[in-house]
């Protein structure tokens, strides 16, 4: 089952209870906090206001959108509990997290070896918590391409992992939809957008790729977020445009 929901980063400059009341009044059902900028990782005073703003507007935390990169940060695990405290005090059921720092064509093996062990030790401290842990789908990191993704996700091979999916800017539409197809087993959290060359534009324009999109995960049981993200010209109106067609899109019409 798809849910709709705002990725929180979409709109920077403005404060979480601006945040709240924009998803309310565009009908969708939750939030993905980003951790850089609303709801720092270790502020658990905010974290908690937070999530009573969401409460009281009936509204859930689809996920927290940590910036913590596997692999890169010498303490490790010690550092990823400030970020699972904080997605536990704001209700997420999963944290996104990124798979390093080096593309896929830039890492080697010893590379592969210390993100796919970190990322199996902070997996298990999230499972104790019932919280998983899902990896960005995004260019810079081992999941920059389709196999790349498959390759981590498959070593990895834990039950709290999941992998997010967004639409890879450098990719067409049938390598898009493949890549999709590669990571079902573990998909996660969906970010939606429709941009082309960099330039934003409504997502009614992509309403053909993503009822493609949105078909192929339809084939997958479980519930997760389909989430907009960076909308044209950061502007609410067109986000509250967006927001319109991807509840339609979600309910069926396609």
């Amino acid at each position: 089952m798809l849910r709709s929901g705002l990725v929180s980063v979409t709109f920077r400059q403005l404060k979480p209870e601006e945040i709240v009341s924009l998803t309310a009044k565009a009908g969708l059902e939750g939030i993905e906090w980003g951790g850089d900028i609303h709801v720092p990782a270790g502020d658990l005073k905010r974290a908690q206001e937070v999530s009573r703003m969401m409460e009281e507007s009936g509204l859930v935390t689809a996920a927290y959108g940590s910036y913590y990169r596997v692999g890169v940060d010498p303490c490790g695990v010690d550092c990823f509990e400030k970020v699972l405290n904080t997605a536990l005090e704001l209700k997420a059921p999963t944290i996104r997290v990124w798979a390093g720092n080096k593309g896929s064509a830039d890492a080697d093996e010893a590379w592969w070896d210390r993100i796919i062990l970190e990322a199996g030790n902070i997996a298990d401290l999230c499972k104790k918590e019932s919280v998983t842990v899902s990896f960005e789908y995004h260019g810079g990191t081992l999941t920059d391409t389709p196999e790349s993704a498959l390759r981590l996700m498959k070593s990895i091979g834990h039950p709290q992992m999941r992998c997010y999916w967004q639409p890879l800017r450098h990719l067409n539409r049938e390598d898009r939809k493949n890549g999709l197809q590669k990571v079902l087993p573990w998909l996660g959290n969906i970010h939606v957008y429709h941009w082309i060359d960099q330039v934003r534009y409504p997502l009614v324009d992509g309403k053909m790729d993503w009822s493609d999109y949105f078909n192929t995960i339809d084939a997958i049981d479980g519930e997760r977020f389909a989430m907009l993200e960076f909308v044209k010209g950061d502007d609410p109106a067109c986000f509250l445009e967006d927001a319109n067609t991807l509840k339609k899109l979600i309910q069926g019409d396609r």
